[in-house]
């Protein structure tokens, strides 16, 4: 799966973030983020940054997507009638697995209990655009949560194997 564009909304009814991810081949996953998950899961998606994905400066100074150009927050996200593999109605995350995935890689699985699960493959400037955009809905809807980017490890008392995190 090539994602092309990622999105991250405030969706003020439902009081949750929703991640919308357009792929090349015009599918559409969303997935969506509640209070609790983002505070549970940002310690760990930094720590990645800063560890197995240990960003190099960039001479744009923008994070890219696979696609080799740079990424910018100004496009609008695609509307082409896209098809939903999971279904139109978003993934509640309730469980993550964040985990190194060989060099430059990583790997966040995103579950809905036992019900459908998503992967989706990281490059440090795809996680840090990521980041970036949870950080800014977080901020948007107000939930006046400390995002705050670490430069130390994380201890983790669930890593059932190494280099693995499953979180919930």
């Amino acid at each position: 799966m090539q994602v092309t564009q990622l999105q991250v909304a405030n969706d003020s009814v439902q009081d949750r973030l929703v991640l919308r991810i357009a792929t090349q081949s015009n599918e559409e996953i969303r997935v969506f983020f509640t209070r609790r998950f983002l505070r549970e899961l940002w310690p760990h998606l930094t720590a990645m940054l800063s560890g197995h994905l240990s960003v190099r400066p960039q001479s744009s100074g923008t994070p890219a997507i696979k696609s080799g150009k740079p990424a910018t927050f100004e496009q609008a996200f695609r509307e082409e009638n896209p098809s939903y593999p999971l279904g139109s109605k978003p993934l509640l995350a309730s469980e993550a697995t964040l985990e190194a995935a060989g060099e430059g890689q990583a790997r966040l699985i995103l579950r809905e209990g036992r019900e459908r699960s998503f992967n989706l493959n990281l490059n440090a400037e795809l996680l840090q655009a990521l980041c970036a955009m949870l950080r800014a809905a977080s901020e948007q809807a107000q939930w006046e949560m400390a995002l705050e980017y670490q430069q130390t490890p994380v201890s983790l008392a669930t890593i059932s194997t190494p280099n693995k995190i499953l979180l919930h």
